[in-house]
């Protein structure tokens, strides 16, 4: 919240009044599950399920990941989801010379089915939801889960869980991406159809808010560039010939919840209504599970601090709170040292805890929308959407998001909130508790964890011996398949599962497919 005076703004410029009455506010709201679905998506809420705790975990080898894994389990988590590491996320094996030093820092490093073996040990793939954070070569770790899973005997249309798989995020806010966009957009959409078919309750998408906030947006643009990137994926698959009544019931969407407890919860709210008309309106969609928005929500990274950490645990707790109380489908906390390293057990451990108190013991769970018809938050509601509609227009003006991406326009608004935002903290005018203001001296060392450095070596030699094991044979004619699909305009998917079988890498894969399709170089 930045303060002039008297006057107070959300960071997406939004004045607070002082004092909100039955005049700024609808004289009624539909009720939950119903159309625009505002109040959430389901009539029974959390009363007739529960949000799914998700924790974000992975780091270091296949082996140390599933040791965390199996401790959330163990302590009640109720999902998983995976965090891969830089070279993952960005096509290239561990053995690459890119990626030395960059093994298992972000995330799990992934190479081959081998290592995808090793991270669902003993992990029940018909009874847990999983959720993979991976987007460029979304594909391919989607495949080694299939595949992994036929191994123990469990079918695809048993699997559950989401892959992100949301490329025009990475070129607005991340950066980690591979191809061009036309030819990521094309194994976005032959992923959506291969899931129709062979997972067909997997989410085969999450369109992702969450790192356009982490990047410095404010909570419309957050709102306006998510949704606009929905209407793209949307699109595409219609052009693709999917039918958006059955492919809408698999689409899910990924939001920040941020500082601004009462901004969140009207953002969340919003989006719902948003994408419902959306839907309805642009792509005559008529079934309501296609028109009803469901999301998971990640507590604000951006928003750590690494002075005074422990006040991350009530930021966190209050960001997670946002997140319930606007109807997220599965969250995640973070841990509260995650400014200064990956997060230790303890903090792992306090930051599930913290949706276990917020479920069992803050009422979380008692009823749906808890805020709905407060005159404040129906104003805040009212407001996002009008603001995010504009910045969706100016999009549809020029294009659509892919359009808008590859001219900048999505990036350049980005960046010129951040650094609003950032001349607001540096001038004191906006309040970082404990960095601008209620400072203290000398920090108190807190315990970290730390990465074991025999790690990468271990990960290096595996994926030499699956190179070695293997039938090189095989492996090439697959690859030749591989190269062959993207040449064309074929399906991409059922030859790359094919390779992957036959035990090619993420990386041999990836760069086959970089040899047709170039790569993105934002600066052009």
């Amino acid at each position: 919240m930045a303060t002039t005076g008297d006057e107070r703004r959300t960071d997406s410029d939004i004045e607070i009044k002082p004092l909100y009455t039955a005049d700024d506010a609808p004289a009624d709201v539909e009720a939950p599950g119903e159309f625009p679905f505002t109040r959430g998506p389901y009539a029974d809420m959390y009363r007739g399920r529960p949000w799914t705790i998700r924790q974000y975990a992975g780091f270091a080898s296949a082996e140390e990941t599933n040791q965390r894994f199996r401790y959330l389990l163990e302590r009640g988590q109720t999902g998983l989801s995976v965090a891969f590491d830089l070279p993952t996320q960005l096509g290239y094996d561990s053995d690459d010379p890119r990626a030395a030093g960059e093994v298992g820092r972000t995330g799990v490093a992934i190479d081959s089915i081998a290592d995808m073996e090793l991270l669902f040990d003993q992990i029940p793939f018909g009874e847990v939801s999983t959720s993979m954070t991976i987007n460029a070569p979304a594909a391919l770790l989607l495949l080694l889960y299939e595949l992994v899973a036929e191994e123990q005997g469990v079918s695809g249309e048993q699997l559950r869980g989401t892959v992100q798989n949301d490329i025009l995020k990475e070129y607005i806010a991340r950066g980690n991406y591979i191809f061009p966009p036309r030819p990521s957009m094309r194994i976005t959409t032959d992923l959506f159809a291969y899931t129709a078919e062979h997972i067909p309750k997997w989410n085969p998408i999450s369109i992702s808010g969450y790192h356009i906030r982490e990047a410095g947006s404010t909570a419309v643009q957050e709102l306006a560039f998510t949704i606009a990137n929905g209407i793209a994926y949307a699109e595409a698959a219609v052009e693709a010939g999917l039918s958006p009544d059955s492919l809408g019931e698999r689409l899910s969407f990924f939001f920040n919840a941020h500082n601004h407890f009462f901004q969140e919860v009207a953002k969340f709210r919003a989006a719902r209504r948003l994408w419902a008309r959306i839907m309805r309106e642009r792509f005559g969609v008529t079934n309501p599970k296609a028109q009803a928005l469901r999301f998971h929500a990640q507590t604000g990274g951006s928003t750590l601090t690494a002075q005074q950490p422990e006040n991350n645990i009530v930021r966190v707790a209050i960001q997670a709170l946002s997140a319930v109380a606007g109807g997220a489908q599965s969250i995640h906390t973070n841990g509260y040292d995650e400014a200064l390293a990956l997060p230790s057990e303890r903090a792992a451990r306090i930051a599930l805890r913290t949706q276990q108190l917020i479920a069992h013991e803050a009422g979380g769970t008692d009823t749906a929308d808890p805020f709905g018809g407060s005159y404040f938050i129906e104003a805040l509601t009212d407001e996002l959407e009008a603001k995010a509609w504009e910045l969706i227009e100016r999009i549809d003006d020029l294009g659509g998001a892919v359009s808008a991406v590859e001219q900048g326009f999505v990036q350049g608004e980005i960046e010129q909130a951040s650094f609003r935002w950032q001349q607001e903290v540096e001038s004191g005018e906006r309040v970082i508790v404990g960095v601008n203001r209620f400072t203290e001296g000398e920090e108190e060392p807190i315990e970290l964890h730390r990465l074991d450095p025999a790690a990468e070596q271990r990960q290096l030699e595996r994926t030499a011996r699956v190179r070695a094991e293997r039938n090189a044979a095989d492996v090439e004619r697959a690859m030749e398949t591989v190269r062959d699909a993207a040449r064309g305009e074929g399906d991409l998917i059922v030859p790359m599962r094919e390779a992957l079988r036959a035990r090619a890498t993420v990386g041999e894969i990836s760069n086959a497919l970089r040899a047709e399709f170039g790569t993105f170089d934002a600066q052009r």
